[in-house]
């Protein structure tokens, strides 16, 4: 679809996109960061990737094994 534009259409689109994103409520990564990292610091705990999954409730474990006798 952009190939078919002009390129005064194209920006256009562009000042428009750009319009949208100033708008768009700011903060310092000082801030942020620290508030991601104490948000994960707190999850750790929760989190299965870290934890582990208890083995009766991991979808993914075999529920029976194969004998050939």
């Amino acid at each position: 679809m952009a190939q078919e534009l002009s390129e005064k259409e194209l920006l256009r689109m562009q000042v428009e996109q750009l319009k949208k994103e100033v708008k768009n409520p700011r903060a310092p990564i000082s801030k942020t960061g620290k508030e991601i990292k104490e948000y994960v610091e707190a999850e750790a705990g929760n989190d299965p990737l870290l934890k582990g999954v208890p083995e009766d409730k991991n979808p993914f474990k075999e529920k029976g094994s194969c004998v050939i006798s």
